[in-house]
């Protein structure tokens, strides 16, 4: 019986491979059905990197401000003020667990 079956051995194996592959090729990690899923993801990194983009423009905006060419008065006091702990008199202040 085995010796008649033998010459398609070679078939069977071949077929299982193609079907083996073809399945993770669809249904893996990186298959065509994980498409919607990239997608999002691509959708929820992009907008990642606009908010991490418009954070850095606002950090980089600050620091050129507090540089001793161009001096901010205004971000100089507030930072001092925030750094030190003090307030004006005026000031009404509202603390808060960090």
């Amino acid at each position: 019986m085995f010796a008649r079956l033998r010459p398609y051995l070679p078939t069977a194996a071949l077929a299982f491979l193609i079907f083996y592959f073809g399945f993770h090729a669809f249904t893996g990690e990186g298959g065509l059905l994980q498409s919607d899923q990239r997608d999002a993801t691509l959708v929820a990194k992009s907008r990642e990197l606009a908010a991490l983009r418009a954070q850095r423009q606002d950090l980089e905006m600050r620091a050129q401000l507090m540089r001793d060419t161009s001096l901010s008065a205004d971000l100089l006091e507030e930072r001092a003020r925030s750094l030190l702990g003090f307030a004006d008199p005026r000031d009404y202040v509202i603390r808060m667990k960090p």
